[in-house]
């Protein structure tokens, strides 16, 4: 079928969107390509899109894709073979209801969002504006088109304060930063349009996604670019918090199963296994680069978890889904990444988000 793919540049979309397309579907992607990070990362990522489906160097050209390093221009549109492309801002009701002039949707996967929770409390009107606002009008788009299904990707950000691991059934009524609010927001919408107008939704709840191509202000990433450059770690609090890390790929697979049909129900997504300290990672990326960590400690961040860790046994009983990466392949295959570009991202500043 055709699927509308939101934030379809970014790390987890693009990802999905090779997915679908590798599974014969027809994705219409689109992204406002903002610049929360480096855009250059993003275009990366469509360029690194379209390759797998054949697009030549010539055709990655005419986008200005071709050298998407050093290119500033923003493609406005794209089209190769069963793949579309536009520059689509979600916020903007009118642009999403313009989508529904050229297409007909069987799906949609709703994978824009504003990422981050450091960042979210000084910027937390554009995170309601896109996570919450975003989503409904992608609701009205479903309701007036009458498209049935929507994934909405969501955060385990919410289970702050649960009891571990986190189940799908726990209150998450106690949101400790703007971004986990607004995600819990989207859900809450998502289920009105599923109870008023019969829209079948899957919430997938991420735990932290990690891979090549990831994210610049997530830890992965980041602990990588400065080991291998030598700058210290900024490390908040003493290492010791742990994450349930999800290799990329693993996301993409259980975001396309949950395609299928659910009524309204969420899933976790993680990996599964006890949860891996950043202390950890540290070691492992220190091994895979053969070099010393510096390590910068601060006080740890109130907006934080320490710890995430995921009961996983719906997503495996419902969708058929479990995690086949482990962790410390994972981090070898991402570290991997890094040293082959690391010529243009040496390039792509790190920020404290």
């Amino acid at each position: 079928m055709k699927i509308l793919v939101t934030g379809v540049a970014g790390f987890i979309g693009s990802k999905t969107a090779e997915m679908l397309l590798n599974l014969g579907h027809e994705v219409v992607g689109v992204d406002n390509l903002n610049d929360y990070y480096d855009e250059r990362l993003k275009l990366y990522r469509l360029s690194e899109l379209l390759r797998t489906q054949g697009a030549a160097e010539s055709d990655l050209a005419r986008w200005q894709l071709s050298q998407p390093l050093s290119n500033d221009t923003k493609p406005e549109s794209i089209q190769f073979g069963k793949f579309q492309f536009s520059t689509v801002d979600i916020e903007e009701l009118d642009q999403v209801m313009g989508l529904a002039k050229d297409h007909q949707f069987g799906a949609v996967v709703n994978l824009a969002a504003r990422a981050g929770v450091r960042y979210s409390m000084d910027h937390p009107l554009v995170y309601m504006t896109t996570n919450a606002e975003g989503t409904l009008n992608l609701l009205e788009l479903m309701r007036q088109e009458k498209i049935k299904k929507m994934v909405l990707a969501s955060t385990s950000s919410l289970y702050a304060g649960q009891k571990m691991p986190f189940l799908e059934t726990l209150p998450v009524n106690t949101p400790i930063s703007p971004y986990a609010a607004t995600k819990k927001a989207a859900e809450a919408m998502a289920y009105s349009y599923h109870h008023l107008y019969g829209i079948d939704v899957s919430v997938v709840r991420y735990f932290t996604v990690f891979g090549p191509a990831g994210r610049p202000d997530m830890a992965p990433y980041r602990f990588i670019k400065w080991i291998h450059e030598g700058t210290p770690i900024l490390m908040y609090g003493d290492g010791e918090q742990s994450r349930d890390f999800t290799y990329i790929d693993d996301i993409a697979a259980g975001t396309v199963a949950a395609l299928k049909e659910v009524g309204y129900s969420i899933f976790n997504l993680g990996g599964g296994n006890n949860p891996i300290s950043m202390n950890q990672t540290i070691h492992w990326i220190e091994e895979f680069l053969d070099k010393q960590a510096k390590i910068d400690h601060h006080p740890f961040h109130k907006a934080d978890m320490v710890v995430t860790y995921a009961d996983i046994e719906k997503a495996k009983s419902e969708l058929g889904w479990e995690p086949k990466t482990g962790v410390r392949e994972g981090f070898e295959k991402t570290a991997q990444w890094y040293l082959d570009n690391a010529s243009w991202l040496s390039e792509i500043p790190v920020e404290d988000k």
